[in-house]
């Protein structure tokens, strides 16, 4: 019966296997989704990184040079995540 086949079974969903350095988080309740912005804000703070800085990546990847990324970094005034993306692009 077509309406009880799965996604796998139709051919809709591929699974790729997330190697050493991600992490999933499920936020479908209001706990899971606390305890993920915990696990955030920890890995953050302990390791001096930002999680998916949208910037970085683009810079990283080299969408974007270190002029562009410290241009990008005053639209966030003084803030810390403005502080991270200056250092980013002096270093």
């Amino acid at each position: 019966n077509d309406k009880k086949m799965g996604y796998l079974k139709k051919g809709n969903l591929t699974v790729k296997l997330l190697g050493r350095g991600f992490a999933w988080l499920d936020m479908g309740t209001h706990d899971s989704l606390q305890k993920a912005s915990s696990f955030v804000q920890t890995i953050e703070e302990r390791q001096g990184i930002k999680i998916a800085c949208v910037e970085e990546i683009a810079y990283h990847l080299g969408y974007i040079d270190h002029n562009a990324l410290s241009n990008l970094s005053k639209l966030y005034g003084q803030s810390d995540y403005a502080k991270y993306l200056q250092q980013l692009s002096i270093s």
